[in-house]
């Protein structure tokens, strides 16, 4: 809960930051103070308005640095990985790897109606071994 409020309040620092630093006039690097024209757009006049915005955003600059150390600091767990959870492998040795068998094929079973005699049943094709060649042309 502690690190749910600091984040938001933290993001309420962030905007009000960049909201302070967007208000901001500039020191006269602007293309109207090459003309002139630079010294009536300030918001709460020429003078009084940078003391102001100045003054908010170093305070909130300030704010802004200890919330991402406080944030960084509650944020921290202790040491841990990803696999903190998982149990470890059992110290038992691997048995040793046989080599696979070779498949077996098998005859596909037919099922034969009731009514039908045994000498009657029709033959199935048989299939072809997987260890016979494959007949010659």
């Amino acid at each position: 809960m502690l690190y749910g409020l600091l984040v938001a309040l933290f993001v309420i620092v962030c905007v009000l930051l960049l909201v302070a630093v967007l208000l901001q006039q500039g020191k006269g690097g602007d293309i109207a103070a090459a003309f002139g024209g630079g010294g009536g757009q300030a918001a709460f006049g020429a003078r009084q308005g940078a003391t102001v915005l100045a003054k908010g955003s170093a305070i909130l600059g300030g704010l802004f640095m200890i919330g991402a150390l406080a944030l960084a600091i509650v944020g921290q767990r202790g040491p841990g990985s990803v696999m903190s959870g998982v149990p470890t492998p059992s110290s038992q040795p691997a048995p040793e790897a046989a080599a696979p068998a070779a498949p077996v094929a098998q005859e596909p079973v037919v099922t034969q109606p009731e009514a039908v005699q045994q000498d009657e049943a029709p033959k199935a094709p048989e299939a072809p071994d997987a260890t016979s060649e494959p007949p010659k042309q």
